[in-house]
């Protein structure tokens, strides 16, 4: 390190500061022009210097494109017209953000370097933490916020670890930020909700950095702040990249441009493992940028995109690239977007890749028609780890059941959502053959179709045959409906004792083959016990013990470990 001057004069208020001009100084593989702060320690000996005991710390910032701040603990021989340095440099990381020698940052940085100070704030109770954030807020002159004093006092603190910091709807502002590191320091948080706090973007920028310092959470949401500007990505980026983070929340955030650009490279390697970008107006470049990212990450397991205007053409083929790519991704929702029969046939053709990869794939309200069920029924029989599908709020309709019937049957799905597909009896009956031959369905979802009573009692007659359904979700009151030729032919098969026995075919032709009591009360009582029945057979499979391996069926593909996802 070359001193192209010495210190330049300061006021006499700030002797214990000193500003010097470095030449090109290499950091972090860039040659970037540095001023430096000298911070030396108060001296001793009535407050006379004594040489190789003043203990010192230097700042590096870079000013014209954020990097690492390198760290010295060195001595300092003050009586010297130039300082010297000793020992080693220590990294750690921090933004391009101001260096104020009364607080803030700088503050940061002497906990985190000094060799002899103890880090005490893990074991400071809450009450303490609350005292030390009143005291924070009346050093930048702001009112301390009476939700986070109200979470600190209701709060329970393990190990230095607290449940929740809710600051939902919070206007923060720089000053208010600044206030909230003598919280963050001192106590981990589960999750910090940022969600509509009205962040700046200097002070969004100091608090994400403070969270990445002090590694203060695993969960952030920071959804619903659209002043957001180029220092908070920045340092949004950093924080990814670079924190020990499991989930992000991003929604209601346009993530394109420079956003889409800073967010795409932190994610090359992040350690993230869930990101939520719920209507981020990802479609076009933007999901092309973040796709080109994530074929290679290795870290990212599930990943939300709902409601982004994702369309059937570039949308869907950017999408089925990233699942022939990525084997790590096992959760992709993809709801209330535009991908249709010709995106759904895009996903297949990636899907078919996977020899491990995508679990859980949901698909609800996607213009999803009966034609897109002949792309999903060639993919079914070569799926071998998609172990959940949601289809529901897609006119499937009956056609639909009647395509994807037999591939149904051989395939590794134990999650079937099919809520609100415009089915019918005629579709419950195909779903009833295909819960009648499988042996690993675990959960089938059925609300809000026109199945009525003909549709309860075929999937009930199913059930007789089924082991592994633990559960099917109905409406509580199915539609009222006029007795026909289709229902007395169910009546008679449910009525009959197994072996079931065909009915012959002249029951088809009249509904008045079988004696019935009145419609309405007859009908409410078909409900009633055929609800009661499907329950009671769902609940007896629940509690059956697991198959073992040899009892398996091949297609079979073993749960994740943790997944709590239910249609």
């Amino acid at each position: 390190m070359r001193f192209l001057s010495g210190p330049p004069a300061l006021p006499e208020s700030c002797t214990d500061l000193v500003w010097i001009t470095v030449a090109q100084h290499e950091v972090g593989g860039l040659d970037v022009s540095m001023n430096v702060l000298m911070v030396c320690a108060e001296p001793v000996n009535n407050h006379e210097p004594v040489p190789g005991r003043n203990t010192s710390l230097v700042l590096l910032r870079c000013h014209t494109s954020p990097t690492a701040v390198q760290c010295w603990c060195s001595s300092v021989y003050s009586e010297l017209p130039e300082p010297q340095y000793l020992g080693t440099p220590r990294t750690f990381s921090l933004t391009s953000v101001d260096l104020d020698p009364h607080g803030g940052v700088l503050n940061r940085a002497m906990t985190h370097c000094s060799d002899n100070e103890e880090q005490t704030e893990s074991s400071l109770t809450l009450t303490e933490v609350m005292e030390a954030y009143e005291q924070s807020c009346s050093r930048h002159q702001v009112q301390p916020r009476e939700q986070v004093l109200q979470q600190l006092q209701q709060g329970v603190c393990v190990g230095g670890g607290v449940k929740c910091l809710d600051l939902k709807g919070e206007r923060l502002d720089q000053r208010s930020c600044e206030a909230l590191e003598a919280v963050l320091k001192s106590l981990h948080f589960d999750f910090i909700n940022l969600q509509a706090a009205q962040l700046e973007e200097n002070g969004a920028a100091s608090l994400l950095d403070m969270m990445l310092y002090y590694e203060s959470t695993t969960h952030l949401d920071i959804s619903d702040n659209s002043s957001m500007g180029t220092l908070c990505w920045r340092a949004l980026a950093h924080l990814i990249k670079q924190c020990a983070f499991s989930r992000l929340d991003l929604c209601n955030v346009a993530v394109v441009d420079y956003p889409a650009q800073s967010l795409s490279k932190a994610l090359l390697t992040s350690r993230l493992t869930e990101l939520h970008l719920h209507n981020a107006q990802l479609s076009g470049v933007p999901l092309y940028t973040l796709v080109s990212a994530l074929k290679w990450n290795r870290a990212l397991q599930q990943l939300h995109l709902t409601n982004n205007l994702l369309n059937s053409y570039q949308d869907a083929l950017h999408l089925g690239d990233l699942l022939r790519y990525n084997t790590t991704l096992h959760t992709l929702e993809l709801s209330s977007n535009a991908v249709a029969d010709d995106g759904l046939e895009e996903l297949c053709d990636g899907l078919r890749w996977q020899t491990a990869g995508v679990r859980v794939l949901l698909l609800r309200n996607n213009q999803i028609t009966a034609r897109g069920m002949v792309h999903l029924a060639k993919a079914l029989p070569l799926l071998r780890v998609l172990q959940v599908l949601d289809l529901g709020e897609n006119l499937l309709g009956n056609e639909g059941m009647q395509v994807i019937r037999e591939p149904l049957m051989n395939c590794s799905l134990l999650q079937l959502g099919l809520a609100q597909a415009s089915i019918t009896c005629e579709g419950a009956v195909a779903l009833a053959e295909f819960l009648a031959e499988s042996r690993q369905i675990q959960r089938l979802d059925l609300r809000h179709n026109e199945l009525k009573v003909g549709g309860l009692m075929a999937l009930c007659l199913a059930l007789r045959i089924n082991s592994s359904l633990e559960g099917l979700d109905l409406d509580h009151h199915p539609p009222q409906e006029q007795v026909g030729p289709l229902f007395n032919v169910l009546f008679h098969c449910y009525t009959t004792p197994r072996p079931l026995v065909l009915p012959p075919s002249s029951l088809l032709a009249t509904s008045s083959s079988v004696p019935l009591p009145p419609r309405d009360e007859f009908l409410l009582e078909t409900q009633t016990r055929l609800q009661s029945e499907i329950t009671q057979r769902c609940l007896a499979n629940a509690s059956r013990p697991p198959l073992t391996t040899s009892d398996a069926p091949p297609a079979e593909a073993a749960g994740p470990e943790d997944s709590t996802t239910t249609v």
